[in-house]
């Protein structure tokens, strides 16, 4: 509502005059620091904590033998993705954290394709357990290397299109989508041949 440059200069001469003093009444004051931010990193870290647990709980429960191997395979993976985002210097946020939370979801739905592939092969079809390990890990690749192409490509879109948090957030997803392939084909199909390959076997815990 100033009428023109005059006006404001005498508004701006009044003002720095102090002939418009206002007092000012303290209502309330508070002071942010970042304890708020630690609370937050805190409540995330727990929230991976519980995640984890409940998963390990279920897979033990449910594919017993199996589960152990998925369980290794599901701490691999969370061990592998922090220390990229260490080598990266990536600094761990909210959006990050939820990353690592929705990475631990892939990752156990991979070996949840996997055991019930084998499970399928070995009661419906009746192969030997040997064979239905072997079938089972086969089938399932390509379900598991689609779906996480699809969320790959959604985390490329993430990054490319969104700002600071969602790119951590996609950063995060993106490397974890990686290091749970990785972990729920090789390192779990690695400890299956361990404990059950080169001999013959009748039943497996599954």
């Amino acid at each position: 509502g100033i009428g023109g440059v005059q006006e404001a200069g005498e508004l701006a001469l009044l003002l720095r005059a102090g002939a418009l003093a206002a007092p000012i009444y303290f209502v309330e004051e508070r002071t942010i620091g970042p304890s708020l931010g630690q609370k937050n990193i805190e409540q995330g870290v727990t929230s991976i904590q519980i995640g984890l647990a409940l998963v390990v709980i279920f897979m033990l429960a449910w594919y017993r033998v199996f589960g152990i191997f998925a369980c290794v395979a599901l701490t691999t993976n969370l061990v592998l993705l922090v220390a990229l985002l260490s080598v990266l210097g990536a600094t761990l946020t909210l959006p990050g954290i939820a990353g690592i939370v929705l990475t631990l979801g892939m990752a156990v739905d991979a070996n949840v394709l996997i055991n019930a592939r084998i499970k399928e092969e070995m009661y419906h079809r009746g192969l030997t357990p040997q064979n239905a390990i072997h079938s089972g890990y086969e089938k399932a690749f390509a379900t598991i290397l689609d779906a996480n192409i699809t969320t790959f490509l959604v985390a490329v879109i993430l990054f490319s299109i969104g700002t600071g948090p969602v790119k951590g957030f996609a950063v995060t997803l993106s490397l974890g989508l990686i290091t749970s392939m990785f972990t729920a084909i090789l390192v779990t199909r690695l400890m299956v041949n361990w404990v059950y390959g080169g001999r013959r076997i009748e039943r497996i815990s599954l």
